[in-house]
């Protein structure tokens, strides 16, 4: 039998009654989890040290146009980082969530008070790379197109429609960085030890993937959600290993028009304070969002990047309008993330590693309302 097949199957379940957890089919073996202690303590820091502790120069110099530019700022946060393998390096084969859930455990016993978690609500922006969407949210523009181009290129609608009622999947959830994770609770304090990684899905991004997913499935909007380890044992070969996962799924199923791949930030500054983006949302603190859509430079093979810019503008209008305040400015470079694969294809960043789980949760409840309410509004 096809192993690799068994393993997407057993792992991209197609929801059309329910959000359903995934489980291992009978008979899949895959390759074992690292054993070692050394090797465990690489892949859990692997977060801080690849992408939240990032060059800390004033955060405000590079970007002097700002007004009220500060180290709380939203030039705090840093680059998502997407390693790639070299060409023709073997990509690894993805894990299924239940063969690795005790590979990276939640630490327990956090009790050192090693560092501030400082909570942020960052909010609208001035300056040259920033512009305002017409019906709501902004645009943070870090290439070369003017923002002029951008803004009318906003307002014209995404090239794709989603349909209701159907058992066909028009939507993908997935995380090519799995197991990032965040604070269980809510406390203005961390303890080092949490490098910001678990194994747990109720802990990681599949736990915030599940309530987007059931937003969605409750306005009847059929959804897959890829819950393979796409970041352990191999954080290098993340991107790699979710392309191929990504890839196949949309051959098996052509009828997916969005493949949104959640992660969450590492927002941490030179003094070792975790920012945690928040938004009060009808009572309720919500961890703040930020959509990348990427630009392609001519290098990229990425011809209809501005099909996702205009669904990320919806999204973002759609998301501020009904909960005013979740969204970070829309982050528009030259990145690349898989995005090439379809025309509604995003990056959605939830949070930070200051952020408490409950708290990224209810971003996956909120941005599962919103689109739903943009896909099916008449």
């Amino acid at each position: 039998m096809d192993m690799k097949k068994t393993c997407k199957w057993s792992l991209a379940v197609v929801i059309s009654c329910a959000v359903v957890p995934f489980g291992v089919s009978e008979g899949a073996k895959l390759a074992p989890a690292f054993s070692s202690a050394a090797a465990y303590s690489a892949a859990r820091e692997m977060d801080i040290s690849a992408k939240a502790a990032v060059p800390q120069t004033a955060f405000s110099a590079a970007h002097s146009d700002m007004i009220g530019s500060t180290a709380r700022d939203m030039e705090a946060a840093p680059e998502e980082v997407e390693i790639r393998l070299p060409q023709g390096a073997e990509i690894p084969t993805p894990m299924p969530s239940a063969d690795v859930i005790n590979a990276l455990p939640y630490p327990t016993d956090l009790a050192d008070h090693d560092g501030v978690i400082e909570k942020n609500n960052f909010g609208a922006y001035s300056g040259e790379q920033y512009f305002d969407l017409a019906d709501g949210g902004q645009v943070r523009n870090c290439t070369s197109l003017d923002n002029s181009e951008l803004l009318e290129n906003s307002t014209k609608g995404r090239v794709f429609e989603i349909e209701t009622g159907t058992e066909e999947p028009q939507v993908l959830i997935y995380h090519t960085h799995t197991t990032e994770s965040f604070e269980l609770e809510d406390k203005d304090w961390y303890d080092s030890d949490f490098g910001g990684k678990t194994s747990e899905p109720d802990k990681n991004m599949t736990a915030v993937g599940d309530e987007i997913c059931r937003q969605l499935e409750e306005s009847g909007i059929t959804v897959i959600h890829d819950t393979l380890v796409h970041d352990y044992p191999s954080y290098d070969a993340a991107y790699d290993s979710s392309r191929q996962t990504v890839s196949e799924l949309l051959e098996e199923y052509p009828s997916v028009k969005v493949a949104l791949d959640i992660h969450r930030d590492g927002i941490e500054t030179a003094e070792g304070v975790r920012l945690a983006p928040v938004a009060e949302i009808d009572g309720r603190e919500a961890a703040q969002i930020m959509i990348i859509s990427g630009c392609d430079d001519g290098t990229m093979d990425m011809p209809n990047y501005m099909d996702n810019f205009r669904f990320a503008c919806e999204l973002q209008s759609e998301s501020e309008t009904l909960f005013s305040g979740l969204t970070r400015p829309i982050l528009f470079d030259y990145r690349f993330y898989n995005q090439d694969l379809t025309s509604g294809s995003l990056l959605i960043e939830v949070g930070s590693h200051g952020n408490t789980l409950e708290q990224a949760k209810y971003s996956g409840e909120l941005i599962g309302k919103a689109l739903a309410e943009l896909f099916t509004a008449e």
